[in-house]
């Protein structure tokens, strides 16, 4: 199964890659794993696994034990950001209504081949910098000047 795996370093920057791994499947969400599991690029890093989602979008909790899809009861947070159609268009002071809570969809917390993209942070780096494995994405994208005209 092709993962698409993010990694985040403390700036704040995400390192995009695509990558096939059996050695990831039965992992657990909040586990840490060694970078040489990955690429052999990230020896000596350590990576937590924050959070995946599947290919319908579904994303995964720490709450939920397994692999399978759950409906589970949610207020606001992971998983429920929307305010329900119920609500309709009027503008409330408070965004979030007092006791609300919605049935949601779920997948459990650990990693199986239904799961698409797979989201994890530095812990610990390694000897390489993280700009050098990742060469082509550290570049920064130079904003275009529009060019001047003359006033006529």
């Amino acid at each position: 199964m092709v993962f698409k795996i993010n990694i985040a370093d403390k700036s704040g920057k995400t390192y995009k890659l695509e990558l096939e791994s059996e050695g990831l499947v039965g992992k657990e969400l909040g586990q840490k794993i060694e970078g040489k599991e990955i690429l052999p690029a990230l020896e000596g890093y350590e990576l937590k696994i924050t959070g995946t989602s599947d290919k319908a979008g579904f994303t995964s909790m720490k709450d939920v034990e397994g692999v399978g899809l759950k409906k589970i009861l949610l207020n606001y947070g992971k998983a429920m950001k929307k305010k329900p159609r119920k609500e309709g268009k009027k503008k409330r002071a408070n965004p979030k209504p007092k006791g609300l809570r919605l049935r949601k969809t779920v997948r459990g917390k650990v990693i199986s081949n239904d799961i698409v993209q797979i989201n994890m942070k530095i812990m610990k780096v390694g000897t390489k910098k993280i700009e050098e494995v990742f060469p082509d994405q550290s570049k920064v994208k130079q904003e275009e000047k529009p060019a001047e005209n003359p006033a006529n």
